[in-house]
């Protein structure tokens, strides 16, 4: 589907004319107010990726706030990232600067020890991660992730830094609330993809009298020790299957 709504799905492979088509239409998106739900699914295949994710820089660790697709591959190496507090999105957001690994497998252990072996039991075999900055500020990271390992061409690596620029002003436009209710794209609200995980910080710090930040570590801790998915972990506590004192100090 194109940025303003026409489906281009199964048509062929992507060409210079249909990037600049597809910019010019988040482009105007931008001009009209609209947020990152403007951006189409299938946004992934155009520019040479099996998944694309919006991260913002929040309290050092990466919120995501935009995946295509909604589930699966993104989704998940950005959960992991947030439980391990390491990996390319992370890196890219810290630091400033673009993250490109196009074999996995073949990077540096030292890189990522935590990252690295829980990535290598999902599909994910390459990875580009690119800032979003508004002059010296990284507000988020736009990261690109390949089931292949294989390196970015020079065009591709460009395409993916001008759609981060796009995606920016659209990230903005939410970041205000001007921009309509719209239902076209995958889910965008800020705080959606870890609401979850959010409550169930808030929930285990009252419980044990903790502060936020000291709750939100055990969560993480635990999630990796156990090899469970934050996600899940912050539904058992929510759900009262498992109970506050269970999780390990830290």
């Amino acid at each position: 589907m194109s940025a303003n709504g026409e489906d281009t799905a199964g048509s062929a492979l992507p060409t210079p004319d249909r990037v600049e088509e597809f910019l010019a239409d988040l482009g105007r998106a931008v001009r009209a107010g609209r947020g990152l739900c403007a951006v189409p699914t299938d946004t992934t295949r155009l520019f040479g990726m099996d998944a694309l994710t919006v991260s913002v820089v929040h309290g050092g660790l990466p919120e995501l706030v935009w995946c295509d697709p909604a589930e699966g591959l993104g989704p998940a190496l950005e959960e992991l990232q947030y439980t391990l507090g390491e990996g390319p999105t992370l890196e890219a957001g810290r630091q400033g600067h673009a993250v490109i690994e196009p074999d996995l497998a073949a990077t540096d252990p030292v890189r990522w020890p935590a990252f690295l072996p829980a990535a290598a039991q999902t599909p994910a075999r390459a990875v580009i991660a690119d800032p979003l900055q508004l002059g010296i500020i990284t507000v988020g990271v736009l990261t690109g992730y390949r089931t292949s390992p294989r390196d970015s061409t020079t065009a591709q690596r460009r395409d993916i830094r001008r759609l981060g620029r796009v995606l920016l002003l659209l990230l903005l436009v939410d970041s205000t609330g001007t921009g309509p209710a719209d239902a076209t794209g995958p889910p965008t609200d800020l705080f959606l993809h870890r609401a979850e995980i959010h409550q169930a910080t808030g929930f285990l710090a009252t419980s044990l009298g903790i502060p936020l930040d000291e709750a939100l570590l055990r969560l993480r801790a635990h999630a990796a020790a156990q090899d469970q998915s934050l996600t899940d972990l912050a539904h058992a506590l929510l759900t009262h299957r498992l109970p506050p004192d269970a999780l390990i100090r830290q």
